[in-house]
């Protein structure tokens, strides 16, 4: 080739190049347009939600004002009886919404996330609580005014109609409810006695139907407010009904889930290989997970939230399980062919949420799987993401070489920080790092222009976001999947 062609031939090159960079600058340009019109929708969906709980209970007590409640009150004694009857129907709407969010529907779920409406669910559980309590002494304060006996007497009285007798045990099985679910009691339950004794709210509920049915009018017939509470009630239950129970067994029935292989990749640590029919069907994210129960004599009555390690093919799909307790070490023990059964697949953990031109991602111990399935599942671009996999030991590089090898992880920055975090120091850190002074600044330069993504224990994740909202990244651009119960 002469000096003239080989000039030639180079300018055709570069402005191959330049135009291949541009190319990428707008495809990039618009992958983030469109992440942010997403973000600004699911802000709007998610404020929506957030108020369409509050104006259900005000719209509970403005259907019993327009039904003249407040023409009912006379005197002091009307008063309290009235003040104990909007108590009791604001306090049944939570109750009722609290159920709602906890049937893993799937609208609330991609909005939201389970964790979140797992979250939302528990807030709401004291106040509801208070609330159906004040109903019951404030009514029996009320009617022992108005009939001029005592408080004793008048309980009595009560307790002797069938239909209230039941409302009296629809708030003692509450109180049982709420009180274990209470930190510091429900971390001394196991996990199978505490979802025994959670069920008890569906039967709370139910019990306590009859006395709104036969006292107060409150469901009387040819009324608004007879609409709006047997909508309530049958959108919850229906919801507890179709996304609980009914989905799940179609769908793993139509997925025919069974184990295919139980790979050991550290001590304690097993990846478990499962086959399926039309498992791309699920229409799985990386980040996701399940909801899963094998079908043994040892594992039937546990279900396991437990993440998808990597993205499920049309008829394979894995997860990586930490022996933690009982039920999960059992896992690792279950024959070949066990049949397993689906609940999901969940969670808003995914690069579908994410806003921000970069990815940053940290993750420690077992919280590697969703991060591994993650970004097996980003479409990542050279420079795009900083990883870091965090040890206690090197005995916990759980699935570290899969996310090295990893063809999205080609010209993006994967670090490793092994060592047990500093006594006395809360940090997520290693003690080495910390001695040597890394920061998170310093390990996400571009932490601003970032979405972080932190997966782990829950002390230690908590950390890592605490170090995040100090260096200034806004709450919209952290995410944390938590899978506790």
């Amino acid at each position: 080739m002469t000096t003239s062609g080989l000039r030639i031939e180079q300018a055709m090159t570069a402005r191959r190049e330049t135009a291949s960079r541009a190319r990428l600058r707008r495809t990039g340009g618009l992958v983030e347009r469109r992440r942010v019109v997403r973000a600004r929708r699911r802000m709007r969906a998610s404020d929506l939600m957030v108020a369409a709980v509050w104006v259900s209970g005000a719209l509970a007590v403005a259907l019993w004002l327009a039904y003249g409640g407040l023409l009912r009150i006379t005197s002091i004694a009307d008063a309290i009886t009235a003040t104990g009857i909007v108590t009791g129907l604001v306090g049944t709407d939570l109750i009722l919404v609290m159920l709602v969010l906890a049937a893993r529907i799937p609208a609330i779920d991609r909005v939201f996330g389970q964790d979140r409406a797992t979250m939302l669910h528990r807030q709401l559980g004291k106040p509801a609580l208070y609330l159906i309590l004040a109903h019951g002494a404030l009514l029996t304060v009320g009617y022992a005014m108005t009939d001029g006996s005592t408080l004793v007497a008048e309980t009595i009285a009560l307790l002797s109609g069938t239909d209230l007798l039941l409302g009296y045990v629809g708030l003692g099985l509450l109180v049982v409810v709420v009180g274990t679910s209470i930190y510091a009691v429900r971390r001394r339950l196991s996990y199978e006695v505490w979802h025994l004794i959670h069920l008890l709210s569906y039967i709370a509920v139910l019990v306590a139907l009859p006395h709104q049915l036969s006292t107060g009018g409150v469901l009387a017939d040819g009324t608004l407010q007879r609409i709006f509470w047997i909508g309530l009630y049958v959108l919850a239950f229906g919801s507890i009904l179709v996304y609980r129970f009914l989905l799940p067994v179609v769908r793993s029935v139509r997925h025919g889930l069974r184990v295919a292989a139980i790979d050991q990749i550290a001590p304690g640590v097993v990846s478990v290989r499962l086959t399926g029919r039309d498992l791309d069907r699920l229409e799985t994210a990386g980040g996701q997970y399940a909801i899963w129960r094998f079908w043994t004599s040892a594992t039937w009555w546990h279900a396991h939230p437990i993440s998808f390690s990597a993205v499920p093919s049309a008829s394979s799909a894995r997860i990586t399980v930490r022996d933690l307790g009982a039920g999960s070490a059992r896992i690792g023990r279950v024959p070949l062919g066990t049949r397993v059964s689906i609940e999901g697949p969940y969670g808003v953990f995914t690069d579908e949420h994410r806003v921000a031109p970069k990815l940053a991602v940290v993750a420690a111990g077992i919280g590697v799987t969703p991060i591994r399935s993650l970004l097996e599942h980003a479409r990542l671009r050279p420079g795009e993401a900083t990883v870091v996999l965090r040890g206690t030991d090197e005995h916990q590089d759980y699935l570290w070489g899969e996310i090295s090898r990893l063809p999205g992880m080609r010209g993006n920055a994967l670090y490793t920080m092994v060592g047990r975090r500093p006594l006395g120091v809360d940090t997520w850190m290693s003690a080495e790092a910390l001695y040597r002074g890394v920061t998170i600044d310093s390990v996400f330069p571009e932490l601003r222009q970032s979405d972080l993504y932190v997966c782990g224990p829950q002390a230690w994740a908590e950390s890592v976001v605490r170090d995040a909202r100090a260096a200034g990244l806004p709450e919209t651009r952290i995410h944390v999947e938590r899978f506790e119960w």
